[in-house]
C-alpha cells in the first residue's frame, strides 16, 4: 500500500449537533456502505445487539450528554442505517476487547505525536473535519466512516489537543458511559484539568489511553481510563511512549487483551526513546519486520494499518500541527490553531 491510496479527504460541517452527525453520515455513506457493513468487524460488533449492557449504556448517554445522542441520529440517518446499528458500532470497543482501534503515541512536554491505525479496510476513506457546533468550540479531527469524532486526534479551538490509543479491556461486568462517547465529550473541554474532571465524574465503560495537552502550557498528560480509575501522568521532562495497552500502576489488575502488536510497538518505541530518536521517526520506524510500529502489512497481526499520522507542537499560543499520510515526509496539512493551510 502506498501513500497515494492514502488519500485524506476535508470535511467542514457546522450547526446543530443532529446537522454534524447528518453531514459526518454522507461523508462516510459511501465507505460504510462498501466496506464496513460487510466487514466481520461489524458482524462482530452486531452480535452484541442483545448484550444485557445495551440499554444501560443508552440510558446513561440520555442522561449525561443528550446532545451526543443528537449526532449519532443524525449519523444514523446520513449514513441511511438503523439508528440501534450505528450507537452499537459507536461502542465497539466496550463490548468488543478486538476491535479494530489501535494506535502509537509519542508524548512530550510540549508535543504530541501520533500514528492512527485502524481498519485498512477504511485506506483512502478517512479524512479530517472542521465541526462547528453551535454551542460548543469548534475542533478539528480525524474521521473515520460511521463514527463520531473525538476518538482519534483531535485539536479544539482553546487549543486543547487529544490523542487516543485503543486499550483492549475484557468485558466489564457493570454498564458506564461508551468510551467513544466519552472522548466525543472531551473536546467541549476548555483545559486539560477540565477534560480529566469530565472523565473522573461520569462512569465509563470501556477503557483509553488519552495524551492530552493545551497550547502554551509547560506539560502535557498521559491519561489512562477504565472502569475502575482514571490515572494521569504528568510529562514535563522525559519523553514516553504509548501503544495499546494499559502501563499505569492504578491500571495493573485491569483485565486487559496485549496483542504482540502492541507489545512489541511498546518495546520498540521505548528503545528508540532511548536512543533520543525523533518522534516522527519512532513513528516512521518498521525495523521491526514482523510488528512495526509504522504498520502497512496487509498481515498485520491485529488486522490493522497506519492510516495517518499527527504531530502537534504545543510550545506557542495556538497548536501548530501537521497530518501526514503514513510514511509521508511531506505533510497533506498543515494547522495553525484550527486554520488550514
Amino acid at each position: 500500500m502506498t501513500s497515494d491510496s492514502l488519500s485524506l479527504s476535508w470535511l467542514d460541517a457546522h450547526g446543530s449537533h443532529h446537522d454534524i452527525g447528518l453531514a459526518l453520515g454522507r461523508w462516510g455513506a459511501r465507505a460504510c456502505r462498501q466496506h464496513l457493513i460487510h466487514s466481520d468487524a461489524w458482524a462482530q460488533v452486531m452480535a452484541h445487539r442483545h448484550h444485557p449492557a445495551i440499554p444501560a449504556l443508552r440510558a446513561l448517554l440520555h442522561q449525561h450528554f443528550p446532545w451526543i445522542e443528537q449526532e449519532l441520529a443524525g449519523l444514523a440517518a446520513g449514513l441511511e442505517l438503523a439508528p440501534e446499528d450505528v450507537f452499537l458500532w459507536n461502542c465497539r470497543g466496550d463490548l468488543w476487547a478486538l476491535a479494530p482501534d489501535g494506535c502509537t503515541t509519542v508524548l512530550a512536554p510540549q508535543r504530541l505525536s501520533h500514528n492512527e491505525d485502524g481498519d485498512p479496510g477504511f485506506a483512502g476513506a478517512c479524512g479530517l473535519a472542521k465541526i462547528r457546533p453551535i454551542d460548543a468550540p469548534a475542533f478539528v479531527s480525524f474521521l473515520y466512516p460511521g463514527s463520531l469524532p473525538g476518538h482519534t486526534f483531535a485539536v479544539n479551538q482553546a487549543g486543547l489537543a487529544i490523542t487516543v490509543n485503543n486499550v483492549r479491556a475484557r468485558q466489564a461486568q457493570a454498564a458506564g458511559l461508551p468510551r467513544m462517547m466519552l472522548t466525543r465529550a472531551l473536546l467541549t473541554a476548555q483545559t486539560p484539568a477540565q477534560a480529566i474532571a469530565l472523565l473522573q465524574a461520569h462512569p465509563r465503560m470501556g477503557a483509553f489511553h488519552l495524551g492530552i495537552g493545551q497550547a502554551g502550557a509547560k506539560g502535557t498528560f498521559s491519561v489512562e481510563f477504565s472502569q475502575q480509575a482514571v490515572s494521569i501522568q504528568t510529562v514535563r521532562q522525559a519523553r514516553r511512549l504509548h501503544a495499546n495497552h494499559a502501563l499505569h500502576d492504578a491500571q495493573q489488575d485491569l483485565p486487559q487483551i496485549i496483542t504482540a502488536s502492541s507489545s512489541h510497538r511498546q518495546s520498540r518505541g521505548e528503545a528508540l526513546l532511548d536512543q533520543d530518536t525523533a518522534a516522527l521517526d519512532i513513528l516512521r520506524d518498521t525495523a521491526d519486520a514482523v510488528e512495526p510500529i509504522l504498520r502497512l502489512s496487509p498481515t498485520d497481526t491485529d488486522q490493522e494499518n497506519t492510516l495517518a499520522t499527527a504531530d502537534i507542537d504545543l510550545s506557542g499560543e495556538l497548536a501548530d500541527w501537521v497530518v501526514y499520510r503514513p510514511g509521508d515526509h511531506q505533510p497533506a496539512y498543515r494547522f495553525n490553531g484550527l486554520h488550514a493551510s
